[in-house]
């Protein structure tokens, strides 16, 4: 069975945005994200709706745009010709080139999905992490730790998850995030 590893920014108290969905006290870190780009490099990303329409809106231009940075023209590029599956009951149809609604329940699609080849990374997509979370899908969490503390917000898990994590490894940065990589143990 292929892994499905989360890929998240969260405050030192554990939100993943702001009480409005704002994510401005992100600390933009190219050396992290590096990192973690090693780890992940999948060529399936599954997103909720809002997750995806801001990701389309930034990097659905990129890769055409001649004065962006060389750099984000291929991160754009590696984007473009992932597989991008969205889960939303409100969007009807989906414009970035290679993606598609998934069809179905969120559950049995990922672990259809799972099974059927190939890693998947999840980015962002809180209300996605928690459904998954919930039914012990997830395999590996790749969490940049942003050194700043929300007070609210919203969080990457609610509830009583009891979920084992093993620390696989961990990297700190001059910005002061620390990139965490942890895998599942089995309960």
């Amino acid at each position: 069975m292929n892994r499905l590893i989360v890929y998240n920014q969260i405050s030192l108290d554990g939100f993943i945005a702001g009480p409005n969905g704002e994510i401005d006290w992100f600390v933009h870190d190219p050396a992290a994200i590096s990192v973690a780009h090693d780890i992940y490099r999948s060529e399936t990303l599954l997103f909720g709706r809002v997750t995806y329409q801001l990701f389309e809106s930034f990097w659905g231009h990129v890769a055409d745009d001649e004065s962006a940075d060389p750099g984000l023209r291929e991160a754009a590029r590696e984007l473009d010709s992932a597989t991008k599956l969205v889960a939303s009951r409100s969007l009807k149809e989906t414009t970035w080139v290679n993606s598609r609604l998934l069809a179905g329940d969120l559950v049995d699609e990922t672990r259809r999905l799972k099974e059927a080849g190939g890693d998947i990374a999840i980015f962002g997509s809180g209300s996605i992490v928690k459904q998954l979370a919930a039914r012990d899908l997830i395999d590996e969490y790749l969490i940049i730790l942003t050194p700043y503390i929300c007070g609210e917000g919203k969080k990457m898990f609610e509830g009583d998850l009891g979920a084992r994590l093993r620390l696989l490894k961990s990297w700190d940065f001059e910005s002061g995030n620390m990139l965490l990589h942890y895998e599942r143990r089995p309960t």
